[in-house]
């Protein structure tokens, strides 16, 4: 008996600490306030993610010096500029360093995406028939950049971290260099064949959505596009073939309700930039932001989760 509740104590004392980590190591996300599970630092992420990215760039065919990969270059570095000018308007663009933002095309058939932490975005060509102009594409570019000034990928390594360690984490895991790299090739992993990361949740995924959008009308794209565009991925979907964006970004008739739902309130960032025509720069032709006061509301219904 006197074992029996040594053990218990222990363990009730092991969840004490670990809560108590878990608990102060919590971050929230820009723009909606949805709290967020950070174990690790954002420049520890960065470090981790680059030399994988590193790695895919030089095995990778960049298109570069033509009107798409100018455009590619040009929508995000438009919508980067408009975090960096919102960040610094409201008083937070430390969490902005050591970003150095890449926008890259890459040669490739896929319908596909992604984006790794410190500001590196890749969209492969197979996705510009779908996306079609300038502006549908800066719903990609946008939503792959809300996953990173998100975090997303910080908090799905700090829940890794969590399953797979528990207490472990007070131990000095953190310090561990190469049990974090084992980690990060989990997290940040790219396939050799299409660099294909690990998939988020559907709740990072709905937020990405949300930001994105916010940030492509603040740049002075119109983000009433995003339906037509979620549209037609669905459709490429339903033909047989399933775009390698949807695998790891599914798109369903709840996203796409969503989107329409939050689209009168991201409208007022379109509005707030002055912009008066919209951008719809067909896809192979050539073609400052104001922003609004910061909006981070806390929605205490979201709070991180494993």
């Amino acid at each position: 008996m006197k074992q029996k509740r040594s053990l218990t104590t222990i363990q009730f004392t092991f969840t004490l600490l670990l809560t108590g980590l878990l608990v102060s190591s919590c971050g929230s996300v820009p723009f909606t306030g949805r709290r967020q599970l950070q174990l690790v630092s954002n420049d520890e992420v960065i470090a981790l993610s680059l030399q994988q990215y590193q790695d895919f760039m030089r095995s990778a065919t960049v298109e570069s010096g033509t009107a798409n990969a100018q455009m590619v270059n040009r929508i995000g570095t438009r919508i980067a500029k408009a975090v960096e000018t919102f960040y610094t308007n409201n008083g937070y663009q430390s969490e902005l360093e050591n970003y150095a933002w890449e926008f890259n095309l890459v040669k490739e058939n896929s319908v596909n995406a992604f984006a790794m932490p410190g500001g590196k975005v890749i969209i492969y060509t197979g996705l510009l028939p779908v996306t079609g102009s300038e502006e549908a594409l800066a719903v990609v570019v946008g939503h792959e950049i809300a996953h990173v000034i998100a975090r997303h990928s910080n908090e799905r390594l700090s829940q890794q971290i969590a399953l797979q360690y528990g207490g472990s984490i007070a131990e000095g895991l953190l310090g561990n260099s190469q049990a974090m790299q084992q980690l990060g090739s989990t997290v940040f992993g790219l396939g050799a064949q299409y660099g294909v990361m690990m998939p988020y949740a559907r709740k990072q995924e709905y937020e990405a959505d949300e930001i994105g959008l916010i940030l492509m009308a603040m740049a002075g794209y119109d983000p009433q596009v995003a339906v037509p565009f979620w549209e037609r991925m669905a459709q490429s979907s339903q033909s047989g073939s399933i775009p390698e964006f949807l695998s790891t970004h599914p798109t369903d008739s709840k996203r796409i309700a969503r989107i329409t739902e939050i689209m009168p309130q991201v409208l007022t960032y379109y509005k707030g930039a002055g912009v008066q025509n919209s951008i719809t720069t067909p896809i192979e032709t050539k073609a400052e932001v104001p922003v609004k006061d910061d909006v981070r509301k806390a929605r205490t219904s979201e709070e991180w989760s494993f």
